[in-house]
């Protein structure tokens, strides 16, 4: 049970269960259709869900306003217990066409959460742990362009994608960037701004000073 905090007035507390009550009906109305939905689904304003019978999702799981969400994807969308996918955040496997190829998709631990404005580009498998935080503006981007063929166009030399994988109990700060075959070890912090190219040892803090990456260790 969600305890509100106590120095909510009274009208805020309608107004606050009053809203939650809407997404749980839509929640109710859009649970069957789901390849999976366990409990309670709470789905926000104008959130956009295609190909849903692809997508598994666990208790209590959020998408709040504007969200959009591809589910066309070989190994689907699976979220966790407690996930919550933020305002306006897209998650997209594949082309909203079917045209190209098909991506693998993400698979979300339990009490994980992305934040507003998110993009995660899951055309390699994106892997997040549980009791992830992910910030608001954060790109996920699990595919790269072939280029080093100059005698073709680059969008005609296809893609390569290794994956991506955020480890159990890390914060991943506002506006972070994290690049293809990237490997984000448990108990890492990454802070605003960095963009992470390489793999992340356990327990690190990784931070962006003078546009160079640099690595420390938390105590």
């Amino acid at each position: 049970m969600v305890k509100i905090n106590p120095e909510v007035s009274t009208l805020e507390r309608i107004q606050i269960i009053g809203s939650t009550l809407i997404k749980l009906v839509r929640g109710l109305c859009m649970k069957p259709f789901f390849h999976s939905s366990r409990s309670l689904l709470f789905i926000g304003k104008h959130v956009s869900i295609k190909n849903i019978q692809r997508i598994s999702v666990g208790r209590h799981t959020k998408f709040e306003d504007y969200a959009e969400i591809q589910g066309l994807s070989r190994k689907g969308i699976i979220l966790g217990d407690n996930v919550t996918i933020g305002r306006s955040t897209m998650i997209r496997p594949s082309s909203y066409y079917g045209t190209g190829e098909i991506g693998a998709g993400l698979e979300m631990g339990n009490n994980s959460s992305i934040g507003p404005l998110g993009y995660i580009g899951c055309a390699g498998k994106i892997i997040i742990g549980d009791n992830v935080m992910i910030g608001p503006r954060v790109g996920l981007f699990a595919e790269n362009h072939n280029f080093r063929d100059t005698d073709k166009l680059i969008k005609e030399q296809g893609v390569s994608n290794k994956g991506i994988i955020i480890e159990d109990n890390c914060w991943i700060g506002s506006g972070v960037v994290v690049l293809d075959g990237v490997t984000i070890q448990s108990g890492s912090v990454v802070a605003a701004g960095t963009v992470v190219t390489k793999n992340v040892s356990t327990n690190s803090i990784v931070y962006d000073k003078k546009n160079k990456v640099t690595h420390g260790r938390l105590m």
